[in-house]
């Protein structure tokens, strides 16, 4: 599955950047994330995400690790892997920050989401909305603390 979106954020770029690429600070606005433990600084972390589709609900382990992070071009890559009983999760997002002007960044977001084992027919017909919600909560969520 396929997600991409644009948010414009009210803040310079290395601002945002600065946020968005510290797995402690974007945590905070994460739905659904339990636990978070940095494995090495600026390249890899661990995470706990609990994810419900409608009644089912499934708690991924995650390893995330930055494939590419250019502060200078304002472009990231994150790919992360999780399990959960009887389900896994291939996640690879890619980010990429521009200065609309000085106090305003538009960030361009893609994430290209494998969800495989039983929870995969559940996850398939409900992802769209899903996804919708968590992103819609998360980005309000970035932007109240980048933005205050």
């Amino acid at each position: 599955m396929q997600f991409s979106g644009t948010e414009t954020i009210k803040a310079g770029r290395a601002k945002v950047w600065e946020f968005v690429t510290d797995p402690n600070q974007v945590g905070q606005c994460a739905p659904g994330l339990e636990s978070l433990q940095i494995v090495e600084p600026g390249k890899k972390f661990k995470a706990t995400i609990s994810v419900g589709f409608g009644a089912v609900k499934a708690k991924f382990a995650m390893d995330a690790e930055w494939q590419e992070l250019s502060a200078d071009d304002g472009k990231a890559v994150l790919k992360a892997r999780g399990k959960a009983p009887g389900s896994a999760v291939e996640i690879v997002a890619r980010m990429n920050l521009t200065s609309e002007s000085a106090d305003q960044t538009r960030l361009d977001w893609s994430a290209d989401v494998n969800i495989m084992g039983t929870i995969a027919a559940i996850a398939s017909r409900m992802a769209q909305s899903v996804t919708a919600t968590l992103t819609a909560q998360f980005f309000r969520c970035l932007k109240s603390k980048i933005e205050a």
